[in-house]
């Protein structure tokens, strides 16, 4: 079994793994964290947050036990490593050549994460891992603002295409053509996941169209620019 240890670089003090969003080297090191984070997700889906043990994921990786403490220290730090590890990838938004192309695609992402029965279990796993784990919330919370950071160049396209109206001052001081792209695309994945994880709904095409339509709608009325909305609470209050 492996028994390699982490560079210490990027580790926090007392030898625990490096906080999430730190990149790590290659290697042995980074195979040994893929098997780990396999395991890790091989274990939610099967058992559950409550019914994933140490033990478990030392015998499914191939890693032993002894280094999975001294490295991830308990459960709560594996699950956080394994969300860290998915994010370190090279997704980026759809790029379909229009925005309601494109926001219907990060939809169709959604439904098919979340639906298909060959990707769906480990994804609602570790969303359901975050329910009963802080340091899993927080890595679930850092994961998705990264996706979301991603998607502004998602905006950036449609305002450049003339989909979408560019404020200049806006812009000049908070990017992405003033508009709040991180709220737009939460606008289209909000939906499906509260009928995926809250009221427990089945999502499908129709219900991915909605919400796109809805986003859209939303848009064209300059409910994420962030001009738009800094005048309306002006006139609000005065």
């Amino acid at each position: 079994m492996s028994d390699e240890t982490v560079p210490d670089s990027g580790r926090e003090s007392g030898g625990t793994a490096p906080s999430p969003g730190t990149r790590r080297p290659g290697g042995r090191t980074a195979r040994t964290r893929a098997a780990v984070r396999d395991a890790v997700l091989a274990g939610l889906t099967e058992h559950g947050y409550p019914g994933l043990t140490v033990e478990y994921v030392a015998a499914h990786s191939g890693v032993h036990k002894t280094t999975l403490y001294r490295r991830w220290k308990d459960i709560e730090g594996l699950v956080a490593d394994a969300l860290d590890l998915a994010g370190e990838d090279s997704w980026g938004p759809p790029d379909t050549g229009s925005l309601e192309g494109d926001l219907r695609a990060l939809a169709q992402e959604v439904v098919v994460s979340f639906t298909d029965p060959a990707v769906a279990a480990s994804g609602s796993a570790m969303i359901a891992a975050a329910f009963q784990s802080e340091r899993a919330a927080d890595a679930l919370r850092d994961y998705y603002t990264e996706r979301f950071a991603r998607c502004e160049a998602l905006v950036e396209r449609a305002v450049r295409r003339g989909e979408l109206a560019a404020d200049p001052d806006a812009a000049a001081e908070a990017g992405a053509a003033g508009i709040d792209a991180g709220a737009l695309v939460r606008s289209v994945s909000a939906p499906l996941f509260f009928r995926l994880f809250i009221t427990r709904e089945p999502v499908d095409d129709t219900v991915a169209e909605q919400a796109v339509a809805a986003t859209l709608a939303a848009a064209h009325a300059g409910a994420f620019t962030v001009a738009g909305r800094a005048d309306a609470s002006s006139g609000t209050s005065s």
